[in-house]
């Protein structure tokens, strides 16, 4: 098969640009042998052999990418030695996008590209070419395989991988300092001619910083750049292909610089000299004033360290640098006195913590100041002879001990008495109190250290002659500890053992825990409270013991639990014990000793009652019950219920309604038949606002008189109630809208009375017996009340 002049144009360009492609192009496959050779020679039966020239003769093509053409793109054309222009074969084309991107002529072998092609998709495509005979479709040429390769075009600009950069570089850099480099890609073919060549240049930045053109690394331009003058730079970065040459596509990024800080400022002090005021009644620790040195530096190279080093007061005040503000604290270091000294005078030094070597020029790096402190007199509190108190004492002394005392004095020329106390916020529990006059603490209740252990109090001193003036004290009382408590078990053991164990086998590890903290630690020693035939206990010796049996087999139709008594004691002095007892429950277990079941129901099986036949009698006794209970108790609030049903009961309690009523007019709430027609009262009627528990027969009283006053009325109705055995064992409430005729007290209307010039008398209420006192006292005490007023 042989190349058609179409393409020996391409071929040849080829060719000419690489030489080295052309006995590529041309060369034979080493892989596959021929089918037929054109040299002669003699067979085995004496028959002459031919030898054929083979027929392919190429095994690559080429192919220019982004074609833009209206027509397919020719790519080539296979012809075999074997086509005698007849149509009797049939090219047939297979591989990289065969049919699809690239289609031949079955009868003239024509290859055509069906769409433009992106080398950057795809570099080269490989496919297999084979000739058959179109009647009998058996191969005249052996299959052959070839590359068709995409030549490159400039079509993809470089790019970088980040759109921003950011990089830093110390101030005071050097001329060529890296600072960073950037990258970029091009897509293009970098064997083929300059279009992935790429040549980096500065388009935003100069003249601070440059870049290589063929490694794009940055760098700086000009010395002795100071982060303080500015500390932010923008750096555009252009990549160009194609070797920068004109015609080249180029992209672009940016590069934010940020200067870093070094230490190239000194610290300065604002002022030479500094005055500062302290009262002499400042304690110990208390912080005078600040002083500060600024430095222009940032971060760690503008850390300072302040130190006073000189001045007569060196002894008295001392100066702490804070971290986070860079800021000198002075603070007093002994007590000061007015009468003693007034004024003092220190020299300040700030100094930097970190200097570079390279900026020893620019120094010194420290700077000092004077500063001047005054003492102002003041009234001054007293002063304990201690800053803390600690106290220890054991938690089983009397109520009374002493446990310590703390000491003052007014530091005042003229010394007055000092009253102690305590803080109450600090002694909720009142545990303890002082002595007002010599400050001596005493217990006032029992201790327990398990409760507490510390006791954190503040103590005050008062000048008696100015109470004002006082000062406070923390006293820390520890309580040590005394072995009050008795070892327990360290948790609930659920304990079981088969039925099958073997004497000796072990069914349950136990541990304790004690309560108290002795200072050879923890030890605990178990034994058992009387000797007992199935279980021991066996110490080991580390807080643990171990409970093993000591015969053989159980049985939970005899026994289903054991209860095995524990011993444990400590070693402390003295001994604490106390008995814990183990509830052992045989269980019935497999052969490895795993409990299958401990409860009932083993036991229940043999007479045909599952679990679930079980749960549900238990249940229906249950509901049986419930319901019995329920209509016992309907029953009895039935029969105790009264008629009136009000949230609140009327029985002994006196409601104020601010309602005066409807008056006679009112018939609705209760028969006052009765009232109106005393002679018309039939027999004595039971009462209608509760069910009666037991009936008596009522007795049969007269009938009132037309005429009869309510007062009689009332009173003599009150007397047979007090001697009714039938009456209710307790006050009630009725309500009698008839007034009667000519009644002393007229009408109680609040209405009425209020337009009466004369005070009402109701003193007779009190001749009523003892069930009116009460509202004789409300109505007789109303001239005594206009008396005060």
């Amino acid at each position: 098969m042989i190349i058609q002049p179409g393409f020996l144009v391409v071929l040849l360009w080829v060719c000419l640009l690489h030489p080295c492609l052309t006995a590529m192009v041309f060369s034979r496959t080493t892989d596959q042998q021929p089918k037929s050779f054109a040299a002669r020679g003699i067979g085995n039966e004496g028959k002459a052999l031919h030898r054929q020239k083979r027929g392919w003769m190429w095994n690559q093509f080429f192919l220019l990418e982004e074609y833009t053409g209206s027509d397919n793109q020719y790519v080539g054309k296979l012809h075999s030695d074997q086509d005698k222009g007849d149509g009797s074969l049939k090219y047939i084309l297979s591989g990289d996008g065969a049919g699809t991107l690239f289609v031949i002529d079955e009868r003239t072998g024509d290859i055509h590209a069906t769409r433009r092609i992106d080398r950057e998709e795809k570099a080269y495509y490989t496919l297999r070419a084979q000739a058959i005979n179109r009647r009998t479709l058996r191969p005249v040429e052996p299959e052959s395989e070839f590359v068709i390769k995409i030549h490159d075009i400039n079509d993809n600009e470089p790019t970088f991988p980040e759109e921003v950069y950011t990089a830093s570089v110390p101030e005071m850099s050097v001329v060529g300092t890296s600072v960073v480099q950037v990258t970029a890609t091009d897509a293009d073919d970098p064997s083929y001619g300059n279009s992935a060549r790429i040549i980096y240049s500065i388009l935003q930045g100069q003249p601070y910083f440059s870049v290589e053109p063929e490694t794009g690394i940055i760098r700086t331009a000009l010395p002795n750049m100071n982060r303080e003058n500015r500390e932010q730079y923008q750096v555009v970065i252009q990549a160009k292909d194609m070797g920068g040459q004109m015609g080249g596509l180029s992209g672009t990024t940016t590069v934010n610089i940020t200067l870093t800080d070094v230490n190239d400022n000194p610290p300065r002090f604002p002022q030479s000299s500094v005055h500062l005021r302290i009262p002499e009644s400042s304690p110990v620790g208390t912080a005078i004033g600040t002083i500060k040195a600024s430095d222009a530096d940032i971060g760690r190279n503008a850390e300072l360290e302040y130190r006073i080093t000189d001045g007569d007061g060196r002894d008295m005040f001392d100066i702490v640098t804070q971290k986070d503000t860079q800021e000198g604290v002075i603070t007093v270091r002994k007590p000061l006195d007015y009468e003693n000294r007034r004024l003092y005078t220190l020299k300040v030094e700030a100094e930097n913590l970190y200097v570079d070597p390279r900026f020893y020029y620019l120094g010194p790096f420290k700077d000092t100041t004077t500063v001047k402190i005054s003492v102002e007199d003041v009234d001054e509190p007293p002063i304990f002879s201690r800053s803390s108190y600690l106290f220890e004492i054991h938690e089983d002394i009397e109520v009374g001990t002493i446990i310590g005392t703390v000491m003052a004095r007014d530091p005042d020329s003229a010394a007055g008495p000092i009253r102690f106390s305590l803080d109450r916020h600090t002694d909720l529990d009142r545990i303890f109190n002082i002595h007002s006059g010599n400050g001596s603490i005493y217990t006032s209740k029992m201790l327990d250290r398990e409760i507490s252990q510390w006791h954190n109090l503040s103590v005050i001193a008062a000048e008696i002659n100015n109470p004002k003036e006082m000062t406070r004290v923390s006293v820390y009382v520890r309580i040590l500890d005394v072995n009050d408590n008795a070892p327990q078990f360290a948790v609930f053991y659920d304990t079981f053992v088969c039925e099958n164990a073997r004497a000796g086998q072990l069914i349950q590890t136990i541990s304790a825990v004690d309560k108290d903290d002795p200072l050879g630690g923890q030890k605990f020693f178990f034994s058992l409270a009387a000797v007992n035939p199935n279980f021991t206990v066996q110490d080991n010796e580390d807080n643990t013991a171990r409970i093993l049996t000591r015969r053989n087999g159980f049985s939970r139709h005899e026994i289903s639990t054991y209860l095995l008594p524990v011993v444990i004691s400590d070693n402390d002095y003295p001994i604490q014990s106390s008995t814990g007892t183990l509830t052992i429950r045989v269980c019935a277990c497999d052969s490895r000793g795993n409990m299958q079941s401990c409860n009932a129901e083993a036991l229940l099986l043999p007479a045909g009652l599952s679990t679930g036949a079980l749960i549900a009698i238990l249940l229906c006794i249950i509901i049986l019950l419930v319901i019995v209970v329920l209509f016992a108790a309907l029953k009895r609030q039935r029969k105790k219920e009264p008629l009136i049903l009000s949230k609140e009961d009327i029985r002994d309690n006196i409601v104020s309604y601010n309602d005066e009523g409807g008056g006679e007019e009112d018939t609705q709430a209760f028969d006052i038949g009765t009232l109106r027609n005393p002679a018309a009262m039939e027999d004595k009627k039971l009462r209608r606002d509760i069910i009666p528990e037991t009936l008596f027969i009522p007795r049969r009283t007269p009938s009132a008189p037309d005429n009869t006053d309510v007062r009689d009325f009332i009173n003599q109705r009150l007397k047979e109630h007090d001697n009714d055995p039938s009456a209710p064992p307790y006050d009630s409430l009725a309500t009698y809208a008839y007034e009667g005729n000519d009644s002393i007290a007229e009408s109680l209307s609040s209405l009425e009375s209020g337009t009466t010039e004369g005070d009402q008398n109701y003193d007779y209420l009190k001749e009523w017996g003892p069930r009116f006192n009460k509202l004789a006292e409300m109505y007789g005490g109303g001239e005594s009340d206009k008396d005060t007023s």
